[in-house]
């Protein structure tokens, strides 16, 4: 279950990751229903694509270790993204009234994946 986990998590944050980093203004106006209209805002979430794709090499690394304790690391720390990653974009759309067409898919896949991290910890 967790070898599945970190593959699923590498490929959809190694995705996310290169999408964000190559056209950071579509991939924004999908999620918040807003343009980045800002060259400082491209330059941070090309930063943060950046740090979803090294996310998403963390698990493909650690995808053949699910035995080993240093994977339980990448899972707890994928399941502290996927919280902050769900609340973050439900404030976007509830406390700042942004919507794009990926925001509430988002936030159900990001609430799915940390369930799923608290399943595979705690079956550890």
């Amino acid at each position: 279950m967790m070898r599945t986990l970190l593959i699923v998590t590498a490929l959809l944050e190694a995705t996310t990751g290169v999408a964000l980093a190559a056209s950071p203004s579509r991939l924004v106006s999908l999620l918040i229903g807003s343009p980045l209209d800002t060259r400082p805002g491209s330059v941070v979430v090309r930063l943060a694509g950046t740090a979803l794709l090294t996310l998403g090499l963390v698990c493909w690394l650690a995808r053949n270790d699910q035995q080993n304790r240093v994977t339980a690391g990448p899972v707890a720390a994928m399941l502290f993204y996927n919280i902050a990653a769900a609340t973050l974009l439900a404030y976007a759309r509830l406390g700042l009234g942004l919507s794009g067409i990926g925001l509430w898919p988002a936030v159900v896949l990001h609430a799915a994946l940390a369930l799923w991290c608290v399943a595979c910890l705690r079956a550890r």
